[in-house]
């Protein structure tokens, strides 16, 4: 039995909870996936699945195995990615966490794949905290620094966080003369979706904790906060990456100058084995000279 077609048998069938699901996705029959899975079984000498008439589970080994067989099959596509790139081309399929600011990020993709057509590219946009090895991701996108000694990371720009109002609504509601008088004006905030609190504006730390800001528009999405402080709908704290344009246009202004603002630095992150992945490189090198 080729081991490796047992393998993908066996994370389709965990991915999708069915046999027939996995059939359908590999172009097998149910009776065809159900032999792979217990030949994989029996050459590994253990259950992988609690099998009954109406539901299906991982057994703890199962679990165990779910981790490690995805990085077998990842680890041998992407042997088989680099060798045919030694050839010629990077190719094959990179799978991409990126913060969910695609008014952003989607032209720099689009340049990337116009210059990189043999790679594939699976986006996830979220701000919440992936497990890069966990989840099976080859690159992401992350603010602040390095935790985790499996990951290898690149820097490839710094963000400046800073306040920004529309000329209408600086025209209606006046612009802001100190730190204090923020509290009486519309705030546009951010949530963040993985813990549920709001994001804090890094104010002078004579401020921090004292200061109580309007709730009237709060989201998780960084181009909803551009959208509405465009429309006059308040004061939002914005990446330079998405406000610089709209304040060299003066469709935005800075507000409090230098009194609130900070600086992050963005860093590209991979499973540090994954390193000598052509396309992997092409996609890091591409980002940090078109963001640094």
């Amino acid at each position: 039995m080729n081991l490796f077609n047992g393998i993908e048998a066996f994370i389709q069938v965990a991915e999708k909870g069915s046999f027939a699901g996995a059939a359908r996705q590999l172009n097998l029959s149910p009776s065809a996936v159900s032999k792979l899975v217990a030949r994989t079984e029996d050459a590994l000498g253990t259950v992988l699945f609690n099998r009954n008439t109406r539901s299906l589970s991982l057994t703890p080994e199962g679990q165990l195995f779910l981790k490690r067989g995805r990085v077998i099959l990842s680890e041998m596509a992407a042997a088989r990615a680099d060798i045919a790139a030694a050839a010629g081309t990077p190719r094959g399929q990179l799978k991409i966490s990126m913060p969910n600011i695609t008014s952003f990020f989607l032209p720099l993709i689009g340049g990337f794949q116009e210059a990189y057509p043999e790679i594939d590219l699976e986006l996830d946009f979220s701000d919440r905290v992936v497990d890069v090895i966990d989840e099976g991701f080859d690159v992401v996108f992350r603010v602040g620094q390095l935790s985790d000694s499996r990951l290898t990371s690149r820097q490839v720009a710094r963000i400046n966080m800073q306040l920004v109002a529309s000329p209408a609504y600086v025209a209606k509601n006046g612009l802001p003369d100190s730190v204090e008088s923020l509290a009486h004006h519309h705030c546009i905030q951010y949530r963040y979706p993985t813990t549920g609190r709001l994001e804090a504006w890094p104010l002078p730390e004579e401020y921090r904790g004292s200061l109580s800001f309007s709730k009237r528009l709060v989201c998780n999405s960084a181009d909803a906060r551009l959208g509405l402080v465009l429309q006059g709908q308040g004061i939002a704290l914005m990446p330079d990456l998405l406000s610089a344009p709209y304040i060299t246009s003066g469709d935005l202004v800075v507000v409090l100058g230098e009194s609130v603002q900070k600086e992050y630095q963005l860093h590209l992150l991979w499973p540090t084995n994954k390193h000598a992945m052509p396309r992997l490189r092409e996609f890091v090198d591409y980002f940090h000279h078109h963001l640094s």
